[in-house]
């Protein structure tokens, strides 16, 4: 044996092979599995979520108390979201989200993960250095505002609820639900009106530790 890894793709299509030899449907399964993640899991989903509390005191309170559920009241469910707990920004307290074993998100209100996401810097520095690695990526917090972390566990799975943008409290909840970003859901940026906030950098790999 030469040791060379077989490419992806090549992988992929010998498990296929390999399963079809047994009976299963796998590529069909694929297929519909590409199909869910593309038209389904979206991050305009969870925007609808944040309006929807946004607007709705009663329907914020339930999302607050079980994200699960409020998420499936509007049609949100399914594998990676079950079990969803909504995280509240507040003038003094700003929430982030990680995943330091892999790169997990709740797909049915985030959609599958954006590669600075997955990316080894944003796991390995944010955890430590949260203040540092947001400012990297665009987002400058006051230095009053706590910033508090939050892991992606095997089971859970975590949605921002950012702090609604002032001179939107006449907005409608669709207008409202345009500006919201998978990013601002993420915890790395705010939601702005009207201009949205731009695409966060990645953090660099190099920077110092500080204190976060």
């Amino acid at each position: 044996m030469s040791g060379r890894i077989a490419d992806p793709a090549a992988r992929a299509e010998a498990l296929a092979a390999a399963f079809e030899a047994q009976g299963h449907e796998a590529r069909a399964f694929a297929e519909r599995i590409r199909g869910i993640a593309t038209d389904a899991w979206r991050p305009e989903n969870g925007a609808r979520v944040v309006a929807r509390a946004w607007t709705d005191p009663a329907y914020r309170a339930r999302l607050l108390a079980d994200g699960t559920a409020a998420c499936a009241e509007l049609g949100y469910e399914g594998a990676q979201g079950e079990y969803i707990v909504v995280l509240e920004d507040t003038p003094e307290l700003h929430n982030v989200i990680v995943c330091t074993q892999c790169s997990c998100t709740a797909w049915p209100v985030l959609g599958l993960p954006p590669d600075w996401y997955k990316s080894p810097a944003y796991r390995a520095r944010v955890a430590r250095q949260p203040r540092r690695v947001l400012r990297e990526m665009g987002l400058e917090l006051p230095t009053g505002v706590r910033i508090r972390v939050w892991d992606t566990s095997a089971e859970t799975r975590y949605l921002v609820l950012p702090l609604r943008p002032e001179g939107t409290e006449d907005w409608s909840e669709e207008s409202l639900a345009a500006i919201v970003t998978r990013e601002a859901m993420i915890g790395v940026a705010f939601v702005e009106a009207p201009a949205a906030w731009p695409q966060p950098r990645p953090p660099s790999r190099d920077a110092m530790p500080d204190q976060g």
